[in-house]
This record gives C-alpha cells, structure tokens and sequence, in this order.
C-alpha cells in the first residue's frame, strides 16, 4: 500500500474528518492499494492526554545531553564548542552538560531520546 497524500487538519481533504473529530484530529492519510485498487482514508486522533516529563531530560547540571545546531548556525556552533562542547558524528549532535545548555539558553534544542 502505498500512501500518496498526508494532510494536517484544515488542508482540502480534510474537513468532513474535521467536522467529525474536531480537535482530537492530528491527520489524514489517503493509501493506495494498486492490487485491489482500492483508496483508504485513514485518520490520526488524539485519544488522550496526560502529563508527561521528559525522562531523558537531565537530573541536575552535570548530565551529558544532546542538543542540534544547524551546520549554518555558526555563532551558536563556537559557543557551543567554547562552552565544552563535544560533537558526536553518529548521532549528528552536540554533547553538553545540562548546566551549560541552560547557561547558554539552548534548552529548547535538547534532543529526547
């Protein structure tokens, strides 16, 4: 099966699906089916929610945690580099203790997980 359109809630295509499921609706997927021929809709919903803290998050200021850079952001890169920095090429990101992430206000490019 093969999926050719997924569509955020308000793009054409979705309204009916909107109008059914209201806020709860994430998206819609229309799938392919060469050998039946055969279209399915199909719909991504919220069906619940709880408060959730990141466990990969640190305890306290000296975890190693893991935080994105764009390779254009260069004056982000060298504070970064400055601060202790380690660049860990596997996973394409910057390794620093939280406390310094914090320091240089970036806790909002911690990578979870």
């Amino acid at each position: 099966m093969r999926i050719k359109a997924c569509l955020k809630p308000g793009q054409n295509g979705t309204k009916k699906w909107r109008e059914i499921y209201g806020d709860r609706l994430v998206a819609v997927r229309y799938r392919y089916d060469a050998k039946k021929e055969r279209r399915y809709t199909t719909v991504e919903l919220i069906v619940g929610e709880d408060e959730w803290q990141s466990e990969s998050l640190a305890k306290n200021n000296s975890d190693l945690v893991g935080i994105r850079v764009a390779g254009y952001e260069l004056d982000v890169r060298d504070k970064v580099k400055r601060a202790g920095g380690i660049w860990r090429v596997r996973q394409q990101l910057w390794e620093l203790p939280y406390g310094k992430i914090v320091a240089l206000g970036l806790e909002e490019r911690i990578i979870d997980g």
